[in-house]
């Protein structure tokens, strides 16, 4: 806006700040330039090359069309992070530069003079306190700064008038004159800091956009989302209803919505009632910059690796497609995946996982293909479904398994996403299953609970549970005949002892007489009464009984094979018939 140091009240007072609108308006229209220009490329000209030619020339052909490709889209980064810049720095500008006119205002108002340097004349005035050489009630009038008590040209004026002045428009002057060097001041600070904003925007000579370019894209689209991030975080509505959010997004006008996701990608894509698409694309933008930022920490090994193999499996084809709806290196990291477009599927279950889930390559190459097999089998019985796997809180290990601090943690942030699911769902009535597994299966039941149930869920899925904190089916907020169990014989989680008979197996352990004692005394588990018993009341459906524990070495291996088709074809079916509406076909099991 002005050179460093520069400032003055007079250029605040006058700047035009719809210029500055202006100005960010054409490098608006030069970013919508680039990226159609992008899409004519890939679309026209690449696409119709790679159709119709083959061979070396067509391949270099192509490199060079790629290459134009990525020049458009730095383009249309750096140009809308230009737009985006000069629009928060015309709203920044604008309350100091209020705060200057309404002071310059009261000046006049009193009849006070503003001189060049900000510093306000009064004149002389009625006093109560007589001023010796001046009569009984004449105050003189005089000239104040403003700006901190302790500024050197403050600091002076004291020296030379050590007294408080009795004129009762001193006060009133010095009022004003700190005003005007607050907004001055103010203005100044904004000033600077957008101006090394946009300087650190130059592009360098000539136009070659390689890997380093792009790491300098991700450096300053961070650094353009410091300096004007807050306007956009002030605009979320954040405390509403999901619905609310859904609403707040459909009403923002294209350029906008451009504006979050190109910015502050990060404050999008873990918000729920923002439609999956636009969800997706903010997390595979955000997704490149946490990697970085974690690289440049020196992040955890095991969290660092499980982004890169999520962002190379984002580059794979897969059908049903991917979607990241949240990605987040926080706690034990957050990542939730979706394999169909859970906005536009009738069906569309929400898996939450258990015992010692994070983000790590585990998950992505086990706990994800989970939720694609549940996808996959859900679309044959209807192809109009989709499955997600929601790791949106801190599982517990096997330290704190035993207490329910995770799953009341969790509960309210899975309730808010099925509401989510609920509120950007396009169809009239969908079919929505929360299935939980482990003690995932406990955060489902803490929040289908509560008042209400879970928004939107018409099913809900119990797999190798432990108890999920009530007594009946009916408890969980959906009818008995909506709560489907899945509990494998040889799955010691679904034979986790409640604290009666957790102190008689510590007395087994001193005595052979104990160890008959230790056989099961009541149908309930740890957290509540068994979701695979008659008390409990739910649709208990076939599963493999899965190996045994200690004989065949694989004591938690019944636990883990649920989903997987190759390892419990009858388990995944019945899944995926509840997943895809036709509950009625499962085939059933005998209660304990």
């Amino acid at each position: 806006m002005s050179p460093a140091g520069t400032l003055t009240w007079r250029l605040l007072r006058d700047l035009r700040l719809t210029e500055l609108e202006q100005a960010g308006d054409g490098w608006q229209q030069l970013s919508h330039r680039a990226d159609a220009d992008r899409g004519r490329v890939d679309r026209a000209m690449t696409a119709r090359l790679r159709e119709t030619q083959a061979g070396e020339s067509a391949e270099a052909a192509l490199g060079r069309l790629r290459r134009l490709s990525r020049n458009f889209q730095y383009l249309h980064t750096e140009c809308g992070l230009i737009r985006s810049t000069l629009d928060a720095l015309a709203a920044d500008l604008a309350e100091p530069q209020r705060r200057l006119k309404d002071a310059l205002r009261d000046a006049e108002d009193l009849g006070f003079t503003v001189h060049e340097d900000g510093s306000v004349a009064y004149p002389a005035a009625t006093a109560d306190t007589p001023t010796p050489g001046l009569g009984a009630d004449k105050a003189p009038g005089g000239t104040v700064r403003g700006g901190f008590p302790l500024a050197p040209d403050r600091l002076a004026d004291i020296a030379r008038h050590p007294f408080p002045s009795t004129n009762p428009h001193a006060a009133r002057a010095q009022e004003i004159a700190d005003r005007i060097a607050g907004a001055v001041t103010s203005a100044a600070s904004i000033d600077a800091t957008f101006a090394k904003t946009l300087d650190g925007l130059r592009a360098a000579d000539g136009l070659d956009v390689t890997e380093n370019t792009w790491k300098d894209v991700a450096h300053d689209t961070a650094d353009v989302r410091t300096t004007v991030g807050h306007h956009l975080v002030a605009a979320i509505p954040v405390d509403e209803s999901p619905a609310a959010r859904r609403a707040w997004w459909e009403g923002l006008s294209d350029e906008q919505r451009r504006e979050y996701l190109d910015i502050a990608p990060d404050l999008i894509g873990d918000v729920d009632g923002i439609p999956a698409a636009a969800r997706d694309e903010a997390n595979r933008r955000y997704l490149p910059l946490l990697i970085e930022e974690m690289e440049r920490e020196g992040g955890q090994d095991s969290k660092l690796e499980a982004l890169r193999m999520i962002q190379d499996k984002l580059g794979e084809p897969s059908e049903p497609p991917m979607l990241l709806l949240d990605i987040d290196d926080k706690g034990n990291g957050r990542a939730i995946v979706a394999y169909g477009d859970p906005d536009t599927s009738r069906n569309v279950s929400a898996y939450v996982p258990g015992l010692g889930t994070k983000l790590d390559a585990e998950f992505v190459t086990d706990t994800m293909q989970r939720a694609f097999d549940t996808a996959k089998g859900a679309r044959e019985i209807d192809p109009s479904s989709a499955s997600i796997i929601w790791l949106g809180y801190d599982a517990p290990g096997l330290g704190t398994v035993a207490l329910t601090d995770s799953a009341e943690a969790g509960a309210p942030a899975f309730s808010e996403f099925m509401e989510g699911l609920d509120a950007t769902n396009k169809n009239a009535d969908p079919h929505l299953t929360a299935i939980g597994h482990s003690y995932g299966s406990l955060a489902v039941g803490t929040a289908a609970r509560q008042s209400g149930g879970i928004p939107g869920a018409d099913d809900i899925i119990l797999l190798g549970s432990p108890g999920v904190g009530v007594d009946r089916a009916e408890d969980l907020g959906v009818s008995r005949e909506h709560v489907f169990v899945g509990s494998a014989e040889n799955d010691p989680v679904t034979h986790m002892p409640n604290i009666k008979e957790a102190a008689v197996g510590s007395a087994a352990l001193a005595s052979p007489v104990g160890a008959l004692q230790a056989s099961r005394v009541t149908d309930h588990l740890h957290f509540g009464q068994d979701p695979a018993s008659a008390g409990f009341g739910a649709q208990r459906f076939k599963v493999d009984d899965g190996p045994r524990m200690i004989a065949e070495l694989g004591f938690f291996d019944a636990h883990s094979q649920y989903f997987t088709p190759s390892l419990d074809q009858e388990s995944a079916d019945n899944i995926a018939l509840v997943v895809g509406g036709q509950p009625e076909r499962i085939s059933r099991e005998a209660y304990r």
